[in-house]
């Protein structure tokens, strides 16, 4: 959740509520609808009848869920991103190489948004999909992100209570975060250690812009295979190789 709106519309809140909660539950009737969001069935019809006037829910079989409406605006908007179409390739490019999963995101809200993802030859089927949003601290690219923020940003981001634990391995104390970040900027890149989910880990470095985090890449792979030298060398040389071409390009576009 964003921060809170100091004059919010509560009909556009409502409706809001609804769209999150079709998600939420895959699809859902009215009266499902209607309990979820304790509203009365009436006042959540006219919601639905509202939205697949504008084609952002579909209704089969008396269920609704969200329509392509919304694929149409999340492709637009990530099309609109720079950063979207400068890391593409190098995104391709190091899928190709490692034969695993690669992924590029950015932060908002204080949450790690997936922008775009690659697949390699041996990559894991993983539910990541672009547009995900997961809680910074326990991804890597999360935590490349994060050690490269003002303080202040780090601060606010923590008291927005969005350091959440995924598994037995997230991260969450601010000391202990804050240890984890001088490490990462040490090294130059992050480790996710099956913080967001058991059995992967994950490799990240920032992508910067005259200073600025703008970004950040990863690859992920089965604990099996990402470890020793891998993980330690041939995977953060990659992953940090692939950053600075994406920042060089962004300095030159």
């Amino acid at each position: 959740m964003g921060k809170e709106a100091k004059h919010p519309v509560q009909t556009t809140a409502k409706t809001l509520e609804i769209i999150e909660a079709i998600k939420s539950l895959g699809g859902a009737g009215v009266t499902e609808l209607a309990d979820e969001v304790a509203m009365g069935k009436s006042a959540v019809h006219n919601h639905l009848s509202t939205l697949e006037e504008y084609e952002y829910v579909s209704k089969a079989d008396g269920e609704y869920s969200l329509g392509l409406r919304f694929l149409e605006i999340g492709g637009y908007t990530r099309k609109e991103m720079d950063l979207f179409g400068i890391a593409k390739p190098q995104v391709d490019e190091l899928a190709e190489e490692t034969g695993e999963l690669v992924n590029v995101a950015v932060e908002e809200h204080g949450r790690c948004v997936y922008l775009y993802r690659s697949r390699g030859t041996k990559a894991v089927n993983l539910d990541i999909y672009a547009g995900l949003r997961a809680a910074m601290n326990t991804t890597a690219l999360g935590k490349s992100m994060l050690a490269h923020m003002p303080d202040a940003r780090v601060d606010e981001i923590l008291a927005e209570g969005s350091f959440e634990p995924a598994t037995a391995n997230s991260i969450t104390g601010p000391a202990e975060l804050r240890e984890e970040f001088s490490k990462i900027r040490a090294q130059g890149y992050a480790v996710d250690d099956e913080e967001l989910m058991k059995g992967l880990r994950c490799v990240s470095a920032p992508i910067l812009s005259d200073g600025e985090v703008v970004g950040a890449i990863s690859i992920s792979a089965p604990t099996s295979r990402l470890k020793g030298k891998r993980l330690e060398e041939e995977f953060p040389d990659q992953v940090i190789s692939a950053a600075n071409v994406i920042e060089l390009n962004i300095a030159h576009s």
